[in-house]
């Protein structure tokens, strides 16, 4: 399938469990150069009873992993088939979906995004891409991040883009390259501990704008292994779960403190990351709309040019990517970089159903 503009419907689970994003964009390609539009977008909140079984799915055995993405298939197939229903989407050329990851340890060769199983094609008349990680960790990569592709190819007015969603995630180019890696956890630490406190999330910072940092556990943060570690690199639960929040859990602190703590350290981390003078930083993702970490990030910046993006790049930058990816999977183009990912070589990579 070539084409020069393509319609899509791209769906994105993040690790931090804030709902399934959906965003109908269109892709034109003129002049070798790819642009978009944003059409609509919208965010579908998870049923408590989903957000209790996605975050704790990292508990469960194979055989019920297995069963938990069949249920979770035939969940986002449903919502997804009502959301084109209720928008009248009949001109849409694919769906393409990252599925939700529940598992992710590249070191082992393995990852897993549920919602990506073959029975979802029974749903739609269109074809389905999705499942755009397992080929990447099988090449030796860290199946993550797979958005700098689009940072490389629609947002290349910014010298750096962030994402800060479940993680921090950064991209760049330097010397002709195009490196990515994730920097940090974010909305995994920062919800959790707002949870604690009878919050959803810790709305523009301002649990946190209460605490106090502790310096010791701050100190300790920085120093954890992760932070040494060369790119291309990755996080998961499994990371945040066994070494984060054991190592926070070690501290006799408030939540207030301990958010304190948590955001100062992420921005001390993001600016670490980034070595440009004057440069232009686009950021996107939930913790975008945290003001209270947005502020901390400008402090250790005064010399970069810190830009939130808008409200629908923000929201559902990761959702327009992924559809970007599934246009040049069925452009036969390579949607994955291994200067990003650290596989053997660039490649095009998700499955096809329904063609």
């Amino acid at each position: 399938m070539k084409k020069e503009k393509y319609k899509v419907l791209g769906v994105m689970s993040g690790t931090s469990l804030d709902g399934i994003d959906c965003a109908v964009v269109e892709f034109i390609h003129q002049n070798d150069q790819w642009t978009y539009d944003f059409l609509q977008g919208t965010t579908i909140s998870y049923p408590g009873e989903w957000t209790e079984k996605l975050r704790t799915a990292i508990t469960l055995s194979i055989s019920d992993l297995h069963l938990l993405n069949i249920e979770y298939t035939c969940f986002l197939s449903e919502l997804l088939n009502e959301f084109i229903i209720e928008n009248q989407l009949t001109d849409l050329d694919f769906i393409a979906s990252h599925g939700h990851t529940v598992l992710h340890q590249p070191e082992k060769g393995f990852t897993l995004q549920i919602g990506n199983l073959p029975i979802v094609a029974d749903m739609f008349s269109i074809p389905f891409v999705c499942d755009f990680r397992v080929q990447d960790v099988a090449l030796g990569g860290q199946g993550a991040p797979l958005v700098p592709i689009g940072d490389r190819l629609l947002f290349a007015d910014f010298d750096y883009c962030l994402n800060l969603g479940g993680f921090s995630n950064i991209s760049f180019e330097d010397e002709n390259k195009r490196i990515a890696f994730d920097i940090c956890p974010v909305n995994t630490l920062l919800n959790y501990f707002a949870q604690k406190e009878g919050f959803l999330f810790d709305d523009k910072g301002k649990i946190a704008q209460q605490g106090k940092i502790n310096m010791a556990l701050f100190d300790a943060l920085n120093t954890l292994g992760f932070y040494r570690q060369p790119a291309p690199k990755s996080l998961g639960m499994e990371q945040v779960n066994e070494i984060y929040l054991t190592l926070i859990h070690s501290y006799t602190l408030s939540n207030y403190d301990i958010l304190a703590t948590i955001t100062e350290h992420i921005a001390f981390q993001i600016a670490q990351v980034i070595k440009k003078k004057n440069a232009r930083l686009l950021v996107t993702g939930g913790g975008a709309f945290n003001t209270f970490l947005i502020e901390r990030v400008k402090y250790y910046l005064p010399d970069t040019k810190v830009e939130v993006g808008s409200r629908e790049l923000t929201d559902f930058k990761e959702a327009i990517i992924f559809a970007f990816l599934g246009v040049l999977r069925m452009e036969n183009i390579n949607n994955v970089l291994s200067s990003v990912t650290g596989a053997k070589h660039d490649h095009c990579s998700g499955i096809v159903y329904g063609m």
